[in-house]
């Protein structure tokens, strides 16, 4: 059966287990997302500010600490602004958690990875 094409996408890291697992389970339900891997290929400024938008979040909700310079940055300070935040994150894609899913439905960080259940489309 050809999995369906979807306007899908997911910000993909293959080295993460979690977004591993997530790319799976959108593949599991038929769909064959855009996969985006960005550390390879960054979002742009604009498409952050649209992904966190989407998400109804602050820009702090996606920020990764773990594995990256985070600390040495001193993004834990609240003198940033979000907009500065979007900044760090470009400048050093792997401060961008993962894996964060569009789909018609919604836009989420899937972490856990079944998260990605509840804004797939239903058959």
């Amino acid at each position: 059966m050809q999995p369906k094409s979807s306007s899908i996408t997911i910000f993909h890291n293959p080295a993460c287990g979690t977004s591993r697992n997530t790319l799976a389970l959108i593949r599991d339900n038929g769909f064959e997302p855009e996969v985006v891997q960005y550390l390879k290929t960054p979002p742009t400024k604009a498409q952050l500010h649209e992904l966190v938008t989407a998400m109804g979040v602050p820009v702090r909700d996606i920020l990764r600490q773990k594995g990256t310079p985070y600390d040495e940055l001193g993004l834990g300070d609240p003198k940033w602004t979000d907009d500065q935040l979007l900044d760090f994150i470009v400048e050093h894609p792997i401060l961008m958690n993962r894996p964060i899913v569009a789909t018609p439905i919604g836009t989420r960080l899937c972490r856990p990875a079944e998260q990605v259940l509840e804004i797939l489309p239903k058959p």
